[in-house]
């Protein structure tokens, strides 16, 4: 449990195309190279400290002959940002990924002290 303390909490959103395999034959619609996508998230303003970030699979476009397997992360959650990850193997097609998120987490405030 993450337990949020701090007076000012902020909620931060978004939604992102991943990639669009299909359309050049990349190799989550191949199936041959990487079948993982990494892409950096930044968050409209920073957090003060790491949110907790919820991700989900917004719009998927896959092959429905072969077998759908999917695997959608947050991964490396700073106050500033976090990278978006979408992992599929075996004979699994995927066209098309898009993907949503939702960050919620402590702000700071103009009443906060910066010491050192």
């Amino acid at each position: 449990m993450k337990r949020l303390s701090h007076h000012l909490i902020g909620a931060d959103q978004g939604s992102v195309m991943m990639f669009s395999d299909f359309a050049d034959n990349g190799p989550m619609w191949t199936g041959d190279g990487a079948r993982e996508k990494r892409l950096a998230v930044s968050f409209s303003e920073p957090f003060r400290a790491p949110p907790l970030v919820h991700v989900g699979i917004s719009m998927w476009d896959m092959d429905g002959d072969t077998n759908q397997r999917a695997d959608l992360r947050a991964e490396k959650i700073t106050a500033t940002g976090f990278n978006l990850v979408f992992r599929t193997w075996g004979d699994s097609r995927v066209a098309r990924i898009r993907a949503d998120w939702l960050a919620f987490g402590p702000l700071a405030g103009e009443d906060d002290w910066q010491l050192y």
